[in-house]
């Protein structure tokens, strides 16, 4: 029980950290930029909020897999094998969860407007700087948000951890994976600890971040 507990919190904020990396360029991106095929961009990112997550791990596992490509490709010049592997759950994790951070990033981005990087920039400050110093910061209960929902999101999935990661006790068997184990086998109390534990602390970091966003919201007005 704790090697899934270790394992699933040890994805969720490896998964979150890549997020807030790779998303916040892209939500800054997405919320700038007027050409006409951002939208296609925009609705791939958002894709896994509709697609069924045994779909998409099923077409993530065939990517990933030596016989086709980018698989075949990393396992030829690499040595590198990504299906039922904890490298990749995190990458399917990535994706998976990547609308639930790129999103509320790209609307706080939205939301600050132009008028506070154009005076930025009248006091001679580079775009680097204006994003650095204004953007970034007038941004963070985005950031906030997206790290909380991010992280929530990792921690409950469940049809495309096992698509790609199967159920390897230490390597990728991970709470929801637990959970599922324990209910096919009838050991409810089992099942009710791990679930009730899951629903407990998804209320608090729920409930936290409510209040973090109403104290901040206070502050910036």
């Amino acid at each position: 029980m704790s090697e899934a507990i270790f394992l699933t919190l040890k994805l969720a904020a490896l998964t979150t950290l890549i997020l807030l990396l790779v998303g916040t360029p892209l939500a800054w991106w997405l919320s700038r930029n007027r050409v006409w095929w951002k939208e296609i961009i925009n609705a791939m990112v958002a894709l896994p909020l509709v697609l069924p997550p045994t779909v998409l791990g099923f077409y993530l596992l065939l990517a990933m897999s030596p016989q086709n490509a980018p698989g075949g490709f990393l396992k030829e010049h690499f040595d590198i094998t990504l299906p039922f592997t904890f490298e990749g759950l995190v990458i399917g994790s990535v994706i998976y969860s990547l609308p639930f951070v790129v999103q509320p990033i790209r609307n706080a981005f939205e939301a600050i407007g132009s008028q506070p990087l154009e005076v930025a920039a009248t006091l001679r400050a580079s775009p680097l700087d204006r994003f650095l110093t204004v953007a970034l910061p007038l941004a963070r209960p985005g950031f906030l948000t997206g790290a909380v929902l991010g992280f929530a999101h990792t921690v409950g999935e469940f049809g495309v951890v096992l698509m790609i990661g199967g159920n390897l006790p230490g390597e990728t068997k991970v709470l929801s994976i637990a959970i599922y184990d324990h209910v096919e086998s009838l050991e409810w109390t089992q099942a009710h600890i791990l679930s009730g534990g899951m629903l407990v602390g998804s209320f608090a970091l729920i409930f936290t971040m409510m209040l973090i966003e109403k104290r901040w919201g206070r502050l910036y007005r």
